[in-house]
Parts: structure tokens; C-alpha cells; sequence
């Protein structure tokens, strides 16, 4: 650039070729004091020096990033410096990001389970809530659970040590179990069964049966319903009746007991106790909004044993 280019005057004409912005937005810039013109040609017409040409770069710049006119102004006045806006406007957008991606989330959630507009805005609603807001919804359910005085503190402690915090850039996955979570504490059933699992685990009487039935019978009885499961066999299938005879009497030789329907009920009563599925949806929920490991989905041996237990009388009427 030579030594002419400095004090060239540029016409808005030329500017706004130089720029690329319009006319009249340059007009306007002039007109608001951001960017004065440097002088007027005899006919009246504005002209810009260099200088005036790199303000109103900057300004084009700084506008494109989103920085409103006042601080831009401020910018070209050399009241504020580049780096200080720049600071402020990436905290700001932090914030848009985080609000942006969370409304992103719930969206895909909509549009994968084509929920209707009430499941729409109850799930709005819920990732709405600041993160206090959602730890007092999980502290109501502990103390509606477990009441102000707890008799068992241990199985307190056990809930609140996993309280689930959805994060500022959950997943869509994330947002959907938060909802189903949101949904579950506030039910007043749920919360009796999980007072009940969860004093029975922090007591260590969670698996009464699987532990009195011992290691070794455990491993067949996993093995077999595993098996079972693969193969397409359903608890309420006529094909589980040889997989639960061989069970019972397995069962009854270890525990000392008859093979009888007294005994089928008893073996369904303590596996139904000893796994709640929706006490585990409960932990595997929390697990996902964490963003915890989740433990491999197991084969529920559990729930199937004790439907197909409870199938029996009725598969032996039929």
C-alpha cells in the first residue's frame, strides 16, 4: 500500500464495495456517530479516510458476532477492549449453547417418541427446572420416602449418595430417563417399594433367597433361564414348565422342602422381593442421567423366574 493510500478518500460508494455492506447501513452508522464520516466533498457528499475504512471493518465484524452496536461503539471508542467483549460474549454463549443443546435434546426425544403435546411440554417443563429445582424434587422423594426421621439411615444415605444431576449438555437419552425419573418419584406406590428394597439392601437382606440357595445353585439357575431367554422361551410359555420343574426341585432339595404349589409360592414371593423391576428402572434411570457406567443390561433372571413361578397353577389348569 503506498504512501497516497492513507489519505485517499473513499466515497460510500467505494466504501460499501470495500465492506460489503449496504449503503444505507453504512448511511445509518454514520448518521448514529459510529463511524463519521471524515470529511464532505465540496458537492456535500460524505468521504472516508483509512481509517474510518478499518473502523467500520471492525464494526462489520464485531456485529457478525452478535456484539450489539452500543458495546461495538464503545469497542471503537476504545472504552472496551476486543479481548474484554470477546470474554464477555463467550461466557454469554456458553449459556445459549448449553440452553440450545438441552432444547435440542428434548426435541429428539419428541420427534423419536412422537410424544404427544402434553408429554411435549411436561418434558419441556422438567429440563426447564434450574438444578436446584431438580435435587428438591429428589430430596421431596427421599423425605417422602423415607420420612423426616428415618429408621433405617443407611438406606437414606444409599439413595442420596446416587442423587441423579442432569447436566447442562445432556443427550437426548439423558433428558428421556430424567423425565421417566421425574415421573417415578413423584408416584406415591413406587415410593413404598423403594423404602422396602432400599432398607432391605442397606441391611444386606436384599438377596435372602439367592444367598441361602448358594452360589453354586444361583450359577445353574442364571445359566438355565439365560438360556431359556435366548432362545425365545417367555415365562408364560408352555416351554418354561420343564425349565421352572427342574428349578423347584432343585430348589426344594437344597431348602429341605416338598416341590409342591406351597413351595413354588414361596420361591415367587422371595424373588419378587428380592428384585423389584421397577426399583431397578429406578437405578438404571439414575445410572443414564448421570452419565455413569451403566452396567450391562443382565438377563432379568429374576422377574422371569417369578412370572413363570406365578404361571404355574395356571398352565397346570389349563
Amino acid at each position: 500500500m503506498g504512501a497516497m493510500d492513507v489519505t485517499t478518500l473513499h466515497s460510500i460508494g467505494e466504501l460499501s464495495r470495500r465492506t460489503g455492506l449496504p449503503v444505507r447501513t453504512i448511511r445509518f452508522y454514520s448518521d448514529s456517530g459510529v463511524v463519521a464520516p471524515t470529511t464532505r466533498s465540496p458537492a456535500g457528499h460524505r468521504l472516508y479516510d483509512l481509517g474510518a475504512l478499518r473502523r467500520l471493518e471492525l464494526l462489520r465484524t464485531l456485529r457478525e458476532l452478535g456484539i450489539d452496536l452500543a458495546t461495538v461503539k464503545r469497542v471503537l471508542d476504545r472504552e472496551l477492549s476486543v479481548a474484554a467483549v470477546a470474554a464477555a460474549h463467550v461466557a454469554a454463549m456458553d449459556v445459549q449453547i448449553q440452553v440450545l443443546q438441552l432444547r435440542r435434546s428434548v426435541l429428539r426425544v419428541v420427534a423419536d417418541r412422537g410424544s404427544d403435546p402434553e408429554e411435549t411440554k411436561l418434558m419441556h417443563r422438567l429440563t426447564q427446572l434450574s438444578g436446584d429445582e431438580r435435587r428438591r424434587l429428589i430430596d421431596d422423594f427421599i423425605d417422602g420416602t423415607f420420612g423426616p426421621e428415618p429408621t433405617d439411615p443407611a438406606a437414606v444415605a444409599m439413595v442420596r449418595a446416587a442423587t441423579p444431576d442432569l447436566p447442562d449438555d445432556a443427550s437426548s437419552e439423558q433428558v428421556a430417563a430424567w423425565v421417566e425419573l421425574a415421573e417415578l418419584v413423584g408416584d406415591q406406590g413406587f415410593r413404598a417399594r423403594m423404602r422396602r428394597a432400599a432398607e432391605r439392601q442397606a441391611s444386606g437382606r436384599t438377596l435372602d433367597i439367592e444367598s441361602a440357595a448358594g452360589e453354586e445353585l444361583m450359577e445353574f439357575t442364571r445359566r438355565t433361564v439365560t438360556e431359556a431367554v435366548h432362545a425365545g422361551v417367555g415365562p408364560l410359555s408352555s416351554a418354561a414348565a420343564p425349565v421352572v420343574e427342574e428349578l423347584v426341585h432343585r430348589f426344594a432339595e437344597v431348602f429341605a422342602r416338598t416341590p409342591d404349589a406351597e413351595f413354588r409360592d414361596w420361591m415367587a414371593q422371595r424373588f419378587e422381593e428380592a428384585h423389584d423391576p421397577r426399583v431397578d428402572r429406578y437405578w438404571q434411570l439414575v445410572w443414564i442421567v448421570n452419565g455413569w457406567q451403566v452396567v450391562p443390561n443382565l438377563v432379568p433372571v429374576q422377574p422371569w423366574i417369578t412370572e413363570a413361578l406365578r404361571a404355574e397353577p395356571a398352565r397346570r389348569e389349563a
